[in-house]
């Protein structure tokens, strides 16, 4: 009996070629790396909607019930399809260009922190990233499993943990999305309690998991680039526009989302990142690559419209944030750190 691996070689050897693709084992690999990609990203998008509705809750003085509400109807059926969608994407975009979208958010993250009053944090870069993440995790498999023997067995492996962690994930949101209150005020579950006293740690959390896997990815993204020069001229003409391009357009973005905070400022800085993007791959990069850009595009906008009513409430509260810390710009971290536990005492004796 044929195996698996040679049957899609059989078959690849009758099938059209499709950019960025290899029919055969490498499209299992491929679609393997994805799903762990999309993976990546559901498991953010769940434990940052898991702490804006726990925060919710916990803070009446926000009144965000309504918001709150918006939060927790989105888990439904919808998750495994996001995943589904993504993971098709993560597959069939290039190596090349999921580098490059990589080095492209880090810059435009590293900007935006420093931007950011000193003590202040952006919510909005936890959902901004998720297809940044799904390329970055990707990009690190793809270059880390290159040459393994048992490369598609590995990423087996990495599928099926990926998957267990985000059922567990999907499920944990789902009882708390449903049974926290209650849990919370009869005091016998082990799991709402555990968040009702450390659920502002989950920013945190998501923060250094995304710092590491940035690390490696943004790594990974220079080498599987500088791989497809022969010599330094090359590399140095392909780095130096690069780079210039994207640093003066970072400044121009958080220029103009300073000036109109907006939700559709947000799908606009895509189109323009994306649009540079291509207009410096049409110059320097290949026809493939160019396909890849308008697959990376769907990806982006694909995201931004399933955290939708999410994205909406981490702008109003960046946007908060902002105004608090210059309208009293002398209030310092331990005020505020007494502020947050006073909050969290009130909030406590309300669910008691």
């Amino acid at each position: 009996m044929m195996p698996a691996a040679g049957l899609l070689s059989w078959l690849g050897a009758w099938l059209p070629a499709w950019p960025g693709l290899a029919w055969g084992g490498s499209l299992l690999d491929a679609c393997l790396q994805g799903l762990v990609g999309s993976c990546a990203v559901a498991v953010l998008s769940s434990l940052l909607r898991l702490h804006l509705y726990l925060q919710c809750l916990t803070d009446p003085a926000r009144q965000a019930a309504a918001a709150a509400a918006a939060v927790r109807g989105q888990w439904a059926l919808l998750d495994p399809v996001h995943v589904g969608v993504v993971g098709a994407l993560l597959a069939a975009v290039g190596s090349r260009v999921a580098a490059l979208v990589v080095l492209e958010f880090s810059l435009r993250a590293v900007a935006t922190l420093l931007a950011l009053p000193k003590g202040a944090h952006s919510s909005q870069l936890f959902l901004l990233c998720q297809y940044s993440l799904g390329c970055g995790v990707s990009c690190s498999l793809s270059y880390l499993q290159e040459g393994a023997p048992r490369r598609t067995w590995n990423l087996l492996l990495s599928a099926g943990l990926a998957g267990l962690l985000t059922s567990y994930v999907w499920r944990l949101t789902h009882h708390v999305f449903t049974m926290y209150e209650l849990h919370c005020k009869e005091r016998y579950c082990g799991v709402c309690l555990f968040l009702l006293t450390n659920w502002h740690g989950i920013p945190r959390l998501l923060c250094n998991a995304l710092k590491v896997t940035f690390l490696v990815a943004d790594l990974t993204a220079v080498a599987l680039i500088n791989r497809d020069f022969l010599t330094t001229s090359e590399a140095i003409r392909f780095w130096t526009p690069l780079t210039i391009c994207y640093t003066l357009l970072v400044i121009y973005m958080q220029e103009e989302q300073r000036q109109n905070p907006s939700q559709q400022m947000v799908y606009q800085t895509v189109f323009v990142r994306m649009g540079g993007l291509l207009i410096l791959l049409m110059t320097v990069g290949r026809w493939t690559d160019i396909l890849n850009v308008f697959i990376s595009l769907m990806g982006e906008i694909w995201c931004l419209l399933r955290a939708g009513a999410t994205l909406e409430i981490c702008r109003r509260q960046d946007f908060s944030q902002r105004s608090s810390h210059l309208a009293s710009p002398s209030r310092g971290p331990r005020n505020q750190h007494e502020d947050h536990l006073s909050k969290l005492s009130a909030a406590a004796a309300a669910v008691s």
